[in-house]
């Protein structure tokens, strides 16, 4: 709990600012990042427009956006991967990696933010079709099933195998889909209420507390991989 605490506060510092200024780029592009998040917690209605409400565009976001800004944005990015991979060594009792990998997290980074941005993209074609709920499954478990697989076996420097990181990765997706029942049943109405009673700073809670969980199912996944593929393993390997 305590690492996943800490995962939803990178990451909050981090990608968060980083959706706020791609819908500040375009209004297409920020109504599908709102209904990305709606999406993952399961909100309709007023909960749903709350959300919306954190990444109305504003032509100001662009124009204010400074160098320093982003540049605390990439160290705080690199932190957070930084953070995800010290869990992944420790889950895999691994001894830490050298400090100069740092390009690891680099990548790792951007394949998160472009797993989150093909998430966002899956919502745009075929609107208010049959189609578009099949594409975004698609996109949505397909893509996190090679984002949880390939993250931990580009941090830990190839020294778990592809085949024993597997289970990790289908249970990573399993818990998500997972963590999304739970948010569509306690997270959503919490969400409302909040919005009522404190504004943004209500709905900014809720998705902290997303953020919690899905921290949560990231160490928990990988672990329960983990002892997956030990069982699995014959005795003395």
């Amino acid at each position: 709990m305590q690492r996943s605490m800490a995962f939803a506060a990178l990451f909050f510092v981090t990608l968060v600012p980083l959706l706020i200024v791609i819908a500040a780029a375009s209004a297409s592009r920020g109504n599908g990042i709102a209904q990305w998040v709606t999406d993952a917690l399961g909100l309709s209605g007023a909960g749903a427009g709350a959300v919306r409400q954190l990444f109305t565009t504003r032509g100001q976001t662009l124009s204010t956006t400074t160098g320093f800004g982003l540049a605390a944005l990439a160290v705080f990015g690199i932190s957070l991967m930084a953070s995800v991979q010290a869990a992944f060594e420790q889950i895999w009792h691994l001894p830490r990696g050298p400090w100069h990998a740092t390009w690891r997290q680099v990548i790792s980074l951007a394949g998160l933010i472009g797993y989150i941005l093909l998430a966002v993209f899956s919502g745009l074609p075929w609107q208010h079709s049959v189609m578009q709920p099949a594409l975004r499954v698609v996109a949505t478990l397909f893509g996190g099933l090679g984002l949880f697989w390939w993250l931990p076996h580009l941090l830990l420097a190839s020294r778990v195998t592809w085949r024993r990181l597997l289970p990790g990765a289908v249970a990573t997706v399993a818990a998500l889909a997972g963590l999304q029942l739970f948010s569509r049943l306690v997270l959503a109405p919490l969400l409302v209420s909040n919005a009522v009673s404190y504004g943004s700073v209500g709905t900014v809670l809720i998705v902290q507390s997303w953020l919690i969980g899905v921290g949560f199912t990231l160490y928990s996944g990988a672990l329960a991989g983990r002892n997956f593929t030990e069982h699995r393993q014959p005795p003395g390997a």
